[in-house]
């Protein structure tokens, strides 16, 4: 016992108001310091973990080991009173003080999440050398998520890497999503999200359902599908399809304004992330005939996309100024972060296609969301679960944050219509 530097506490028992500061006002009375401190609460359950240290300042030449047995004493009593229970350990303890250049947030997602999906992924740090120091629950609505906090593997590219790449490997056997990012200050610091719209932000393509009221559906499908095989580059099969709504009403784009759904979770997510202090933007192969109206109702700090032109009320078939291709998505993500004053490196991409690619490498985190697998291959993470708020998961947001946010919004309507939105 003589060489004992250090008294670990631990705490265990129904959770109600004012545990915490009971025992720690025990532990008052003493000359002792905090090492290390934590408190989770599970199932209503507490456990709270305490690394105390003799205070030879306040107590020179005191005896540790006298010390120690009657905070022991001190705390069994108040255990006793509280319908607690205590545990300990002495020895020397070593505080996990690596830099936030060694550290790593992994996040995980998964609608259920089982054991053995978590097991492997915890499997996969411990081979990659790296140690999970905190694990914590960031929601259990829409979907299960956890975040795993762990140390060790930053600071090796090789050993990184290997990590990324045996968690991407798990993650697709095991059915979940997987989020590898490293920590420090900047997750917390002012960020940037800027979004794809059509099978992004909302349901389905605009362009097919503009289709739809020119009755030429096959034929944009035709050149969609065209596109697909890469036998169009984006520009050509954008402006062939265009071509095809020649004579189109103008007003049809007010109708398609009112058959356009949101992706579940959308309004969510924005309203979170402005409410915590993100910039929020579209860029879109679209038009900006919808797009404004997605400013307007969501709230956005930032848009771009082609323009449709009309004379005389009708769609000429053709578009004005210069197109917004997947070169030109990148383009604009430098563009808003720019404006907005924040660095490449605290931005957030979120697409679904391979015109969406260029940008999603460009963002400081690139999310394929339900993307077609070429997308998911090449992004930094993937959601596969058709809910835009997960992503708020994936930036260390948890569900009551969410929640809270939502205190102080109306409940999300269904439709980006006029009428559904006022």
């Amino acid at each position: 016992m003589n060489d004992e530097t250090t008294l670990s506490v631990t705490v265990t028992g129904r959770d109600r108001p004012g545990i915490s500061a009971r025992l720690l006002s025990t532990l008052s009375v003493f000359p002792v310091t905090i090492v290390d401190l934590e408190q989770v609460v599970l199932a209503g359950r507490l456990v709270l973990g305490t690394v105390l240290e003799v205070d030879e300042r306040v107590a020179p030449g005191v005896s540790r080991r006298r010390v120690f047995e009657e905070v022991r004493h001190a705390l069994d009593k108040t255990a006793i009173d509280l319908d607690m229970e205590v545990d300990y350990a002495s020895g020397e303890h070593r505080v996990n003080d690596s830099s936030a250049n060694d550290r790593l947030h992994v996040t995980v997602l998964a609608d259920p999440l089982r054991p053995g999906a978590l097991g492997a992924i915890t499997s996969c740090v411990a081979r990659a050398g790296a140690n999970i120091d905190r694990i914590e629950r960031l929601s259990s609505f829409p979907v299960t998520s956890v975040e795993m906090e762990i140390s060790g593997a930053a600071g090796d590219p090789a050993r990184l890497a290997q990590l990324r790449a045996e968690l991407a490997m798990e993650a697709a056997t095991q059915g979940v999503d997987v989020a590898v990012q490293p920590s420090g200050l900047h997750r917390r610091a002012k960020h940037l999200i800027v979004m794809d719209v059509d099978s992004t932000l909302i349901q389905g393509e605009v362009i097919e359902l503009l289709a739809a009221h020119a009755g030429c559906e096959e034929e944009v499908t035709r050149v969609t599908e065209q596109a697909m095989r890469g036998e169009l580059d984006f520009e050509e099969s954008l402006r062939r399809r265009v071509a095809l709504l020649k004579g189109l009403d103008a007003d049809a784009i007010g109708k398609v304004c009112q058959e356009i759904q949101l992706t579940p979770g959308a309004r969510t997510l924005i309203r979170t992330l402005k409410r915590l202090g993100y910039e929020c933007g579209i860029v879109s192969g679209g038009f900006t005939q919808i797009t404004d109206v997605l400013v307007e109702r969501l709230g956005l700090d930032y848009s771009a996309a082609n323009t449709l032109e009309v004379v005389d009320g009708k769609l000429t078939g053709g578009l004005v100024g210069p197109i917004i291709d997947r070169k030109g998505k990148a383009v604009t993500l430098e563009r808003f972060a720019a404006e907005a004053g924040v660095p490449l490196e605290q931005t957030v991409a979120v697409g679904d296609g391979a015109n969406d690619l260029d940008m999603l490498q460009t963002a400081g985190l690139g999310v394929a969301f339900n993307a077609k697998p070429v997308v998911r291959q090449q992004a930094d993470t993937s959601v596969n679960v058709p809910y835009l708020d997960t992503i708020a998961f994936i930036l260390g947001i948890t569900r009551e944050e969410i929640e809270a946010a939502d205190l102080h919004a109306h409940a999300e309507p269904a439709s980006i219509g006029h009428t559904s939105l006022h």
